[in-house]
C-alpha cells in the first residue's frame, strides 16, 4: 500500500509547468507514428507543459516558421486511426551539416524548446543524439552570432532527448517491435490470403517481394503467419545449391496435393556470394525446373500505407506517454534514451548503445524476437521423409475447449508438425471434452494441417464442457487410444479443464501424463498470463468497427456511440479496446461505478463537446469528437446497454445526440491477426518441445507416469518472458467465480485512456524510470 501511495505521489509531482516539448517524426513514415504524436502532446499538455509540432522532421526545425507550430488538445483529435504522419516527415541533408543544427537550435532557443520527443528510426535518433552532444557549443555560436543572449543560451543550457522508433521493418536492436511493423505485416497477410484463394483455383506458384533491404524480419514473419514454402531473407544468405533445395521443396509439397506455392523474398535478399536474389530469378527458375505457372508480386508501399492495427496504435500511445515521463524525469547526466518494447513491458534503453548494435551490424538475429521467429520458422519449414524422423513411440493429442479464437488452428498446426519433427505420433481430437469422452480421436498427419494457419474459428472443433462428470470415460479413451500427452487449446474452461484432469490423478492413473494448456481466447482472462490467442484479433474487429461508425458520422456533429464488447467479467477488451480506438469513457466490472459516474462522464463530454467543436472545425473538416464510451457486457448488471444510451441519449439534449452499438460475435470471427497467428504458432511449438522433454523425463519401466505439479502446465507470457507454470499453483490467483485473474497487468493501462480523453486520474508510474542496458541474445547453433 505503502508503494501505491509513493507511485501516486511520485506521478503527481512529474510536473511539465515551464517546459515545452517538441514532437517530430523523422525518415520514412509508418503506421502508428499519429498515435504516437497524439500521445505525446496530450499527455504533456496533461502535466503543464507547452507542446509544439515540428512539421516536415529535421527540415522543419532547421526552417522554423510555420513548421514548428504550438499543439492544442482538440489539433490531434481524429488522428488516431489515420496512416502515416499528419506533421509530415522529410529527409534532411542541411541538418546532417554543423550550420544546419545550428540553425535548428536556433529555432528551436526562439520558443524555448529544450526537450525533444523524436519518432523515427535508426538515422533519425542518430541525428538527434548528436545534435544533443553539440547542444553546448551550438550556443555558445549562437551568442557569439549576436542571435541569442546570455540569459536565453543559460535559460535553455540542456536539450534532453527521448526517441521512439517508427519503422516498419522491425530494425531497431533493444525492441521487440517497432511502431508500424504489425500494421504492415496485416497489409502483407492480406495480401497473401487473397493471393492464395487464386493460386489455389489454377496451381499457381508466387513470388511475393516485401520490404527490408537489410532486415528480413516482415518476410519472415509473415512466412510464418501464412506457412510460406520458402522464405529469402539478408540475414540468412542460403549456402550454394539452394535451388535444387527449394525446387525438390516445391516439387514435393504439389506431390503431397498442395495447389499452391508461397515463396517470399525481403527485397534485400542475397546468397553467400553477396548477390542479390530477385523475384525474376526465382521465378525463371521454378519455371525452368519445375515447370510450374509462376507469377510475381512485389508488394512496394502498400505496406507503409492504410490505417495502424489495433497493436500499433496501443504500442504508440504506451510509448508516446512513456516518452514524455521520461522527458520530465531527465537530468543533465540523463543519457538520452529510446523508448522501448520488451515482451508486454514498456523499457527505456540507452539511444546510442542500441543504435550502435545496428550501425555495427551486430546481426538482428541476435535480437530475441528475430531469433524465436527464425528458430520457429525451421522447425515448421521442412518435412523430413518418415524414415528420417526420431521414432520416439510417443502419441501426443491436441483438443480445442472453450469458445472459439482466431489463432486456434495456427496453434494447432505448429503443434502437429512440431510433434512429429519431434518423432510424435499426433491424434486430434474434435469437440472438445465432449469428443474426447465419446472418442472422436484420429491419427492426424503433417499434410491436414496444410492451409491452416490463416483460417479462423476451431476446425477441430470446440465446446465449453467440462471433464468432471466424464472422468472414466476419458481415462478409457485415453488408454483405448495409449496416449502418453495432452495439449489443450483454448480459453479459461481449458484452463479449468486442465485443473480437474490434475485432480484427478489420484484416482485416475491415467491422467498421469504430461498436459500442457494454451491460452487462446478472446476474453484474455486467463490466469498465468499476460496475453491470449485471439485477443488481437479481436480487438482489431472493434478498432475497425469504431473506425467505421466514426466515420458514418462525418457529417453529423456532436455525437456519441455507446458500444458493448465481450469479455463477461474481465473488461480487458473494453479498456484496450477503448485506448485503441480512442474512447472517452469505458465501463468495466473491474473499476466499480456508480450513477454519480456515469452524471460525471456525461458532463464531461458535454463541456467537451462545446468547446471541441469550434476549436476542432479550424483545424479540421470534420469534427474531432465522435466519442465512444466502451462498456463490457458484465461490467455492472444493474447498468445495461440501454441503461447507459437512454441516460446519455437523455442529459445530452441539446448538445449531442446518442446511438449504441453491440459489437457481438464479430469479434470471435474473421482471419485471425499476423500477431495471432505467429503468437499461436510459437507457443505451441514451445509446448510440444516442453511435453518431449517431459515424455522423456518421466517415461520408466516401459511407460510414461507423470504425476508433479511440474507435469501439468500452462504456458503464458509474464511481463517479458514465457514461462510453465503449475495450473494448481494458479488456483490462488484466479477468482473463479468471475472467471478472471485477481492481478490483471492491463489495468495499468486504464488510466491511460484517462488520461488521454482529460480526465484527471492517477497513472501507476512504478514501472518507469529505470534505464536498462541493451542485452543481445547469443544465438544457438541450429541446422
Amino acid at each position: 500500500m505503502a508503494k501505491q501511495q509513493d507511485t501516486k505521489k511520485l506521478f503527481e509531482n512529474l510536473s511539465g509547468a515551464g517546459k515545452s516539448i517538441g514532437v517530430l517524426t523523422s525518415g520514412g513514415d509508418a503506421q502508428g507514428m499519429n498515435a504516437a504524436v497524439r500521445a505525446v502532446v496530450r499527455m504533456g499538455i496533461y502535466v503543464g507543459a507547452k507542446v509544439y509540432f515540428i512539421h516536415e522532421g529535421y527540415q522543419g526545425m532547421v526552417d522554423g516558421g510555420d513548421n514548428i507550430e504550438e499543439a492544442s488538445w482538440e489539433s490531434v483529435s481524429s488522428m488516431l486511426q489515420v496512416g502515416g504522419t499528419v506533421i509530415g516527415s522529410a529527409r534532411c541533408k542541411e541538418f546532417r551539416s554543423h550550420e544546419g543544427r545550428l540553425k535548428a537550435a536556433h529555432q528551436l532557443i526562439l520558443r524555448g524548446i529544450t526537450n525533444l520527443c523524436v519518432i523515427g528510426g535508426d538515422g533519425s535518433l542518430t541525428g538527434a543524439n548528436l545534435f544533443r552532444e553539440e547542444w553546448s557549443g551550438l550556443l555558445e555560436e549562437l551568442v557569439q552570432q549576436g542571435l541569442i543572449d546570455e540569459e536565453a543560451a543559460q535559460n535553455n543550457s540542456e536539450l534532453h532527448i527521448v526517441g521512439m522508433v517508427g519503422s516498419i521493418d522491425n530494425d531497431f536492436c533493444g525492441t521487440d517491435m517497432t511502431i508500424g511493423t504489425d500494421s504492415a505485416l496485416h497489409r502483407i497477410i492480406e495480401v497473401v490470403d487473397a493471393i492464395m484463394t487464386t493460386a489455389q483455383s489454377h496451381q499457381r506458384t508466387f513470388v511475393l517481394e516485401v520490404m527490408g533491404r537489410h532486415c528480413g524480419y516482415l518476410a519472415l514473419v509473415s512466412a510464418l503467419a501464412c506457412g510460406a514454402d520458402w522464405v529469402l531473407i539478408p540475414e540468412m544468405p542460403p549456402e550454394d545449391g539452394w535451388e535444387e533445395h527449394m525446387c525438390q521443396k516445391l516439387s514435393e509439397n504439389r506431390a503431397d496435393k498442395k495447389r499452391l506455392n508461397i515463396i517470399i523474398v525481403a527485397e534485400g535478399a542475397i546468397d553467400c556470394h553477396n548477390k542479390p536474389i530477385t523475384t525474376n530469378h526465382i521465378k525463371e527458375l521454378v519455371v525452368s525446373c519445375l515447370g510450374f505457372d509462376t507469377r510475381v508480386t512485389i508488394l512496394g508501399h502498400v505496406q507503409r500505407g492504410g490505417t495502424p492495427s489495433a497493436f500499433d496504435r496501443i504500442l504508440a500511445s504506451r510509448m508516446g506517454v512513456e516518452a514524455v515521463l521520461a522527458l520530465l524525469e531527465a537530468s543533465d547526466s540523463t543519457p538520452a534514451c529510446v523508448v522501448s518494447l520488451c515482451g508486454n513491458q514498456a523499457v527505456r534503453l540507452p539511444l546510442m548503445e542500441c543504435v550502435q548494435m545496428v550501425s555495427a551490424y551486430v546481426s538482428l538475429i541476435f535480437c530475441r524476437s528475430f531469433e524465436n521467429n527464425l528458430n520457429t520458422y525451421k522447425l515448421l519449414s521442412y518435412h523430413k521423409a518418415d524414415s528420417e524422423l526420431p521414432n520416439s513411440s510417443f502419441k501426443v493429442a491436441v483438443l480445442n475447449v472453450g469458445a472459439p479464437a482466431a489463432g486456434m488452428n495456427a496453434a494447432v498446426r505448429s503443434a502437429v508438425r512440431v510433434g512429429i519433427k519431434e518423432g510424435h505420433k499426433m491424434f486430434a481430437v474434435n469437440d472438445g471434452i465432449e469428443g474426447f469422452y465419446k472418442g472422436q480421436i484420429k491419427e492426424i498427419k503433417w499434410g491436414d494441417v496444410a492451409g491452416w494457419t490463416g483460417q479462423g474459428g476451431s476446425i477441430l472443433g470446440t465446446k465449453r464442457t467440462l471433464p468432471a462428470k466424464h472422468l472414466d470415460k476419458i481415462a478409457e479413451q485415453i488408454r483405448i487410444h495409449n496416449i502418453n500427452a495432452l495439449l489443450v487449446i483454448g480459453g479459461f474452461e481449458a484452463f479449468e479443464c486442465l485443473l480437474q484432469l490434475y485432480e484427478a490423478r489420484t484416482s485416475h492413473e491415467d491422467f498421469c501424463i504430461p498436459m500442457c494448456v494454451l491460452p487462446a481466447t478472446i476474453s484474455n482472462n486467463v490466469p498465468g498470463t499476460d496475453l491470449s490467442i485471439g485477443a488481437d484479433t479481436s480487438l482489431n474487429a472493434i478498432v475497425e468497427t469504431c473506425d467505421r461508425i466514426k466515420q458514418s458520422a462525418s457529417g453529423t456533429k456532436r455525437r456519441v456511440f455507446i458500444i458493448e464488447t465481450m469479455g463477461g467479467y474481465c473488461g480487458y477488451l473494453a479498456s484496450v479496446g477503448g485506448l485503441a480506438a480512442g474512447a472517452d469513457t469505458v465501463y468495466i466490472y473491474e473499476e466499480p461505478f456508480g450513477i454519480r459516474d456515469l452524471q460525471s462522464n456525461v458532463e464531461h463530454l458535454t463541456e467537451k463537446m462545446k468547446t471541441g467543436i469550434q476549436r476542432g472545425l479550424v483545424f479540421w473538416t470534420i469534427p474531432p469528437y465522435k466519442t465512444s464510451p466502451v462498456q463490457n457486457e458484465n461490467s455492472n448488471e444493474n447498468f445495461t446497454t440501454d441503461f447507459i444510451y437512454q441516460l446519455y441519449s437523455e442529459e445530452g439534449k441539446g448538445v449531442f445526440d446518442c446511438r449504441k452499438n453491440v459489437l457481438g460475435h464479430m469479434q470471435q470471427g474473421g482471419a485471425p491477426s499476423p500477431f495471432d497467428r505467429n503468437f499461436g504458432t510459437k507457443i505451441a511449438a514451445k509446448a510440444i518441445q516442453w511435453i518431449s522433454r517431459k515424455l522423456k523425463e518421466s517415461y520408466k519401466d516401459g511407460k510414461v507416469f507423470a504425476n508433479t505439479e511440474d507435469t501439468a502446465c500452462l504456458l503464458g507470457m509474464r511481463r517479458r518472458t514465457m514461462a510453465f507454470q503449475p495450473v494448481v499453483q494458479l488456483k490462488d490467483e484466479t477468482d473463479f467465480a468471475h472467471r478472471i485473474p485477481k492481478e490483471q497487468w492491463w489495468l495499468k493501462l486504464h488510466p491511460l485512456m484517462k488520461i488521454l480523453a482529460k480526465y484527471k486520474t492517477s497513472y501507476d508510474v512504478s514501472d518507469s524510470g529505470q534505464l536498462e542496458p541493451v542485452t543481445r541474445v547469443r544465438p544457438k547453433k541450429a541446422d
